[in-house]
């Protein structure tokens, strides 16, 4: 059984663990606003861009001039699959969902017998694939020196995976990522980069303005250097998801750690009155005894 002194000791330690968890708690919070505010703001871009890119591709008339990254290679036997992690831990089960994400798409594609490929953005994504996907993972993108995501963070990694389809090292990109909802949800998600998943036509919703629009130069070439464009820019919005909802799952993991130790130190201080009081009775139980027992 443990001693007084014991019981002292681990009261200090859980009351250490709560003030960083409390302390950790903060930053999470401090930071969560300017990632969401980030994240908020990239959503619209990468959407139009979605759907500007829609519009030209139902213009086109010779599909089979079109790019590859538009059209794909004819191929569908090797899958590249994106996985976009944090490279820290202590925020829940963040990372693991997206891992989740990630193994339950390769598993499809494998049972259908296709090759599968991994590119981790981010450590924990290794970390949590390399048990069973070690020898499928190509590469890992370590992102612990960048303090705040950039489009050129997003451009690095999309050059990196462009690089890899036109060495035809796979037919298919898609990108998994986690969506923030907000602080409590982040929905993990996965997008086909390449071929790119475009709305099948351009048209726009019902009761919208429409227009005619004459393209110079012609719609394959605006294609043609968009399409580059469009995978960095799918890349950065995950980046920028990721980053929220990695704050915000931080944010709640705290403040439940807090809690919880909180509750613990209740339970010891208890436990450590009622091991005191039992020692003060026994002492004086002794001192009567041995006072009885003189006279």
């Amino acid at each position: 059984m443990a001693s007084l002194k014991d019981m002292r000791n681990r009261i200090s330690s859980v009351k250490a663990t709560q003030k960083i968890t409390k302390a950790m708690q903060m930053v999470a919070a401090a930071k969560l606003r300017k990632a969401q505010e980030a994240a908020d703001a990239a959503r619209p871009y990468a959407e139009k861009m979605d759907q500007v890119l829609g519009n030209l591709n139902a213009r086109v008339v010779n599909k089979e001039a079109a790019s590859p990254l538009l059209v794909g290679t004819g191929r569908e036997d090797v899958h590249l699959i994106v996985v976009a992690t944090a490279d820290r831990g202590l925020c829940g089960a963040f990372n693991a969902n997206i891992a989740k994400k990630a193994r339950q798409i390769a598993s499809g594609l494998i049972a259908e017998g296709k090759d599968v490929k991994f590119l981790c953005v981010g450590s924990k994504g290794y970390d949590m694939l390399k048990r069973d996907h070690g020898r499928r993972i190509v590469d890992v993108i370590d992102m612990k020196s960048v303090k705040r995501v950039g489009f050129d963070d997003a451009h690095a990694i999309a050059q990196r995976v462009l690089a890899m389809f036109d060495k035809g090292e796979f037919d298919v990109c898609t990108l998994v990522f986690s969506e923030f909802v907000n602080t409590l949800t982040q929905r993990p998600k996965h997008m086909q980069l390449i071929p790119a998943s475009l709305p099948e036509e351009g048209a726009p919703e019902e009761g919208a303005p429409t227009a005619d629009y004459i393209f110079e130069p012609d719609e394959e070439d605006i294609l043609r250097d968009l399409l580059p464009r469009n995978v960095a820019t799918q890349i950065f919005r995950a980046l920028l998801e990721n980053a929220a909802g990695e704050q915000g799952a931080r944010m709640t993991a705290m403040d439940n750690a807090t809690r919880n130790a909180g509750e613990l130190i209740d339970n010891l201080t208890l436990t450590y009155n009622r091991m005191r009081q039992d020692q003060i009775t026994k002492e004086l139980i002794e001192i009567v005894s041995g006072a009885e027992a003189i006279s």
